[in-house]
């Protein structure tokens, strides 16, 4: 059997780290790609590249370098209070279809992309199923950048599989926490702050979500690229949890629940209250559920904060 050679663009990133010991794990030769101006980071049994993914000619020079079987495509804008607005979604939007299309001419057998549960008619939905749920352009509502350009890579990638016989699936991730996660996202800023002995102000917290650690989230795509399912697919957790909930375990887990300020900030007036996954098609169709328990995922996340935040060089991630 030929060996399956996988593409992985943002290896270096929160969730596509935790996707190249699963791929490599189920037989893959792992190629991860850096950005030409990424810090140099330790990605083990793993073949690094760097390139630039937002130029055409650097996209071509690296598959026909790699000649992979398999893509695995994360890299995109991600950088919380900027990308949801970010004109950089549409050049994302732009190189990511050059980046598939190299592939498929390139000989490639199947694709996976990374989307959003920002993809969901949040007004409309409370649990989101891939197949019914309403998408959020359907309104004709006014939608962020980011999701517009998800929608359309969606679509564009799904028009390749039909017309030129690509393999090829979506995941739209739902909430994760773990190592290596922005320090001003949620689960991460609230625990560095508790560790740091700093308040912690949030909003209500009453919102019910879905969260799964970064690694049950890395190991889906990796079961999801190896799988023959086509067509969109929920990552998540059928946990639902409030986020007061969630945040007042990890205060008590840190011994500082007095630092927790719910209600300290005010929720976006167009927040929904319940968002969740339905994850029966990761299930069923594709052979994955969850490993990680939610309460073992926190103490993890918190774990591997504490060793960072105890390290001399304190803003590197």
């Amino acid at each position: 059997m030929a060996k399956k050679r996988v593409l992985v663009t943002g290896a270096s990133g929160f969730i596509g780290r935790s996707s190249l010991k699963p791929l490599a794990d189920a037989g893959y030769e792992v190629h991860g790609v850096l950005s030409p101006n990424a810090d140099p980071t330790p990605l083990p049994g793993t073949r690094v590249h760097r390139a630039d993914l937002l130029d055409a000619a650097a996209i071509d020079s690296l598959v026909e370098t790699v000649r992979p079987t398999h893509l695995l495509h994360f890299a995109w804008i991600a950088a919380p209070g900027i990308y949801a607005t970010s004109a950089e979604n549409h050049r994302w939007l732009a190189a990511s279809q050059h980046l598939v299309r190299s592939f498929q001419l390139s000989g490639g057998v199947r694709a996976v992309v990374a989307g959003s549960c920002a993809e969901y008619d949040w007004s409309q939905v409370k649990v989101c199923r891939e197949r019914t749920s309403p998408l959020a352009d359907a309104s004709g509502r006014p939608i962020s950048a980011y999701t517009e350009c998800k929608l359309a890579l969606q679509r564009a990638l799904a028009e390749l599989g039909r017309t030129q016989g690509l393999s090829c699936a979506w995941g739209r991730i739902f909430f994760q926490f773990g190592p290596y996660e922005h320090p001003e996202r949620l689960v991460a800023s609230v625990i560095i702050n508790l560790l740091s002995d700093r308040e912690a102000p949030c909003t209500h917290g009453r919102q019910v979500r879905s969260f799964l650690h970064v690694a049950d989230v890395g190991a889906a795509f990796a079961a999801l690229l190896d799988s023959t399912f086509e067509g969109p697919v929920n990552i998540g957790s059928d946990e639902a949890i409030s986020i007061a909930e969630l945040l007042q375990y990890v205060a008590r887990r840190i011994g500082r629940p007095e630092l927790l300020k719910l209600g300290a900030r005010s929720a976006a007036t167009d927040e929904p209250p319940i968002l969740v996954p339905d994850i029966a098609l990761l299930r069923d169709a594709v052979g994955w559920k969850p490993k990680m328990k939610l309460d073992a995922g926190l103490m993890d996340a918190i774990g591997w904060w504490q060793r960072r935040l105890a390290e001399p060089d304190r803003d590197r991630r």
